[in-house]
């Protein structure tokens, strides 16, 4: 494997020369005219929701965020959420292979686990994954209207899992008459992706009922080079049936109730990995297959009384992530000294979460929130076991439990109509780790002069190992009961400059993090575990460019420079690349045509060969996607794209391949 790309190595880097050039890049690409599209100058300011947990104007927000919308997604055909995020600065991707695969994110060269999930408010965090980060691999797009990626530490508001960030997810309410909406699409790897919706309201009742399902038969993952000589290739197989629901009652002019639920029933047949042999490892010749069943739900009770001065919201989430997975190779460590087809393997993870927060407008442009919520994780599991005395693996059943309790207040001030601030401090009591303060600081100036926005954060997280991580054996990993809580600091200081009536903006903002006691897999008497490695450090520079080229044309471009570094090893952060371009383009030729062009382009990145067994420099690759929708009337929609337009071969992680050229159309039904 060592051989396919070149073994890993630290190039020596001048850090001011790349700052420099990580600002100027996007300007030179204003002057060729390559970038995404920017809100015309008519529009209203974007509100955001995440930075502070009020609704708040993006120009008085410290905090750098991205908004992805429905119209984006519908423009870009973004077929899972996993997708709709490549195009976002600071976030690298990673998906193992073809749709369904397991899918992490990584933020500002933080971990995976360092970012909160929130799907309609509910953490969507699974305590059964060995990480607790969320995978993104089953999350479709169909009834979202609204991603907010909010980067930089956010534990004074969102407490632990948000060192590197939150994504907060929203989806589609009902309003207006009863509106029924269908769409039928297909195209390369054996894609068929249909999608129905019924949503509305009625008086001071609103609904959205929504399904979506999409399947694929036909994508080659493993690349061919390791396959045994005369053994086949298995393409992945991926069937996903999503179902979601959204209601809510205006019961009075003050008390209002809510409630979500969405279940997602996925399966995925995959090429697994023989270790049987280890070091030497290989494909497995038989396709492995998983089964998932995601059930998120939430109620709120939200109480506005006093004209809106005070707003009190009561919420309940439940979340019950089950995985199933079964291997039929005969390559499990059934004994010391030999192997056999094991068992299949189980887990499942279960959230409560009981959350208040009372929002109060202090008048003087000062309003308060507060917060406090109680957390209980638990997970089952038959993968735990061990070794008996003859040597011989046991595998047993095994649950384990934990909580947080935890409170917050934040402050959110207008001093003046150009000068902002946010500030926070929250206190979590963590049932195995005790208690952790956390706390922020956001403030934002807007020059009067030149509308240029000044701001800065600050801010500290922390984070607790997870049940997995601290209590649970398998035969390929230990678990580690002497785990520290990870715990880190951050900020970041840019601008941004808006030019002829927001038809022009540029931008920059420098990041910088450092996390203690990062968790890691490590190597203790040739047996894989988890272990604090000391102090790892994630710095770089987000920058963008954007232009109103015409009423018809618009460009964006984004440059992300990430470095990482392990401060007891001296080596990189895996699956971090230096450098990340997103350039795009939209175009409204007629007004009922649309078209649309990304290209992507992400540097060489350090990560571990498919097996585990080397570490290599992974090869840089650029992608090309286009996309294209005509509305032929009110009632219906043609559309259709080409994703990696010029087929290119790469592998993200290492060993997986992802697809080549693929051509999809489709059409879209309204009543």
């Amino acid at each position: 494997m060592s051989s396919r790309f070149h073994a890993a190595s630290r190039p020596h880097r001048r850090f001011h020369a790349m700052l420099a050039s990580s600002c100027l890049m996007p300007m030179l690409s204003l002057a060729t005219g390559v970038a995404q599209a920017q809100q015309q100058s008519t529009t209203l300011p974007t509100i955001v929701v995440s930075p502070t947990g009020l609704a708040t104007p993006v120009d008085q927000i410290a905090s750098s965020v991205t908004v992805i919308s429905a119209a984006d997604i519908e423009r870009d055909q973004r077929r899972t959420v996993g997708d709709a995020l490549t195009m976002v600065p600071g976030l690298n991707v990673v998906r193992t292979g073809g749709s369904g695969g397991l899918t992490s994110v990584f933020m500002r060269g933080t971990n995976s686990n360092h970012v909160k999930v929130l799907i309609d408010g509910i953490d969507a965090g699974d305590p059964s994954k060995p990480s607790g980060a969320y995978d993104f691999a089953n999350l479709l797009t169909a009834d979202i209207e609204r991603i907010e990626v909010l980067r930089g530490p956010q534990s004074g508001l969102y407490g632990s899992d948000a060192i590197g960030g939150v994504i907060s997810i929203t989806t589609k309410r009902g309003q207006g008459p009863a509106k029924l909406t269908g769409m039928v699409e297909g195209g390369s790897f054996g894609t068929f992706n249909q999608t129905a919706r019924a949503a509305g309201s009625d008086g001071n009742f609103d609904y959205a009922f929504n399904v979506a399902h999409y399947r694929s038969t036909e994508v080659a993952v493993t690349p061919l080079d390791l396959l045994a000589p005369g053994q086949k290739r298995n393409n992945d197989i991926y069937d996903n049936l999503s179902y979601s629901t959204k209601l809510g009652l205006q019961a009075s002019d003050d008390l209002a109730f809510n409630f979500v639920g969405r279940y997602t029933d996925a399966h995925k047949g995959f090429t697994g990995d023989d270790s049987s042999h280890w070091p030497n490892s290989f494909p497995e010749v038989l396709q492995s297959t998983t089964a998932s069943r995601d059930l998120l739900t939430r109620s709120e009770a939200v109480w506005s009384p006093l004209d809106g001065r005070f707003k009190s919201t009561l919420g309940v989430s439940y979340s019950n992530l089950w995985n199933r997975t079964n291997n039929p190779n005969p390559d499990y460590p059934i004994s010391y000294t030999s192997y056999g087809v094991g068992p299949a393997t189980f887990y499942r993870g279960e959230r409560t979460k009981v959350d208040w927060n009372g929002v109060v407008d202090a008048g003087y442009g000062q309003k308060i929130v507060l917060g406090a919520e109680r957390q209980d994780d638990k997970i089952h599991t038959d993968s735990v076991g061990g070794y008996d005395l003859l040597g011989n693996y046991q595998q047993s059943m095994t649950t384990a439990s934990t909580g947080d309790s935890a409170g917050f207040v934040e402050l959110q001030s207008a001093f003046t109509n150009n000068f902002f601030l946010v500030s926070n401090v929250r206190y979590d009591d963590n049932d195995s780790f005790g208690g952790h303060t956390t706390w922020r600081v956001a403030p934002t100036f807007i020059l009067p002069l030149t509308e240029t926005k000044l701001k800065a954060t600050y801010g500290t997280g922390f984070k607790a190992p997870t049940l997995m991580q601290l209590y649970v054996n398998t035969p390929y990993t230990i678990a580690n009961p002497a785990l520290r809580p990870e715990t880190s600091k951050g900020f970041d200081v840019g601008f941004e400059q808006p030019l002829f009536h927001n038809r022009v903006s540029f931008g920059a903002t420098y990041f910088n993090n450092e996390i203690e006691n990062l968790i890691e897999n490590s190597v203790v008497s040739g047996q894989w575990t988890y272990d604090n490695v000391g102090l790892a450090k994630t710095y770089g520079v987000e920058s963008f460019v954007a232009l109103q080229a015409t009423e018809t044309l618009r460009f964006r471009a984004d440059y992300t420079y990430t470095q990482t570094r392990d401060e007891k090893t001296g080596q990189r952060l895996r699956r971090r690349p230096d450098n990340k371009v997103t350039l795009a383009a939209i175009w409204n030729p007629i007004e009922r045509a649309m078209v649309s062009a990304s290209i992507v382009h992400t540097s060489s990145w350090l990560d571990y060969d498919r097996f585990g067994t080397a570490l290599l420099d992974a090869p840089a690759f650029t992608t090309v996607n286009l996309a294209a929708n005509y509305t032929i009337d009110q009632h219906v929609t043609v559309f259709g794209r080409i994703d990696n337009l010029f087929d290119k071969t790469y592998e993200v992680p290492v060993g997986f391949l992802q697809p080549g050229i693929g051509v999809f159309a489709g059409v879209r039904l309204t009543n």
